[in-house]
């Protein structure tokens, strides 16, 4: 994606949370989807809230689609808020002042593939660690963690124990063989445009 649309995304990721926060209006949805037709393709797109403490980025909000339902307009204003103002692993972000300290991050996500393995040694071999993002199907549970979770937890079992958590299932869950899905994303943020 261009780097011009990129720029656009994360403004109106930006502009969407403030709305809130300001009680005003200041998206034209007519307006963007006449001048930028790209925005009524049907994506999903998380959206990732850093802030910035003591020189370091803490995770404040992260929010996103793993399959694309609506407009990418929609989509991007929706997890903007929800990763806000519903991330139930936080309080709200309080004031435009907090968002000063926030960074925006975009991931647009591919559609997830299903993929087939024989057991934990065979998905070992196939997943790729920091290209794939993973979404675990269990039971009738389920959690994603995109490929910049690869970063924090570069270690293949590591990394499948706190997903197979984070979909409240035990731990060692693979070997019960869940359906594993797994998507690529395009990754930017706000830093990315800051000289």
């Amino acid at each position: 994606m261009k780097r011009e649309y990129q720029k656009l995304l994360l403004n109106i990721a930006r502009t969407a949370i403030e709305e809130v926060l300001t009680g005003y209006r200041f998206i034209d949805k007519e307006e963007l989807l006449r001048d930028y037709p790209f925005l009524k393709e049907k994506r999903a797109v998380f959206v990732t809230l850093n802030k910035r403490v003591n020189g370091r980025k803490e995770l404040r909000g992260c929010i996103g689609s793993i399959i694309p339902y609506r407009s990418l307009l929609d989509d991007v204003i929706a997890n903007a808020r929800a990763a806000a103002f519903s991330d139930p692993r936080f309080e709200p972000v309080s004031s435009l002042d907090e968002m000063r300290q926030i960074d925006i991050e975009i991931s647009l996500l591919t559609v997830p593939k299903r993929l087939e393995y024989i057991d934990p040694e065979d998905l070992r071999r196939k997943i790729v660690a920091g290209r794939d993002g993973v979404v675990l199907k269990l039971n009738g549970r389920q959690a994603t963690f995109l490929p910049q979770v690869w970063e924090q937890l570069p270690d293949f079992d590591t990394f499948f124990e706190h997903l197979c958590r984070k979909a409240g299932l035990p731990g060692d869950c693979l070997r019960y063989h869940p359906e594993i899905d797994v998507y690529q994303v395009e990754k930017f943020e706000e830093d990315d445009f800051r000289s």
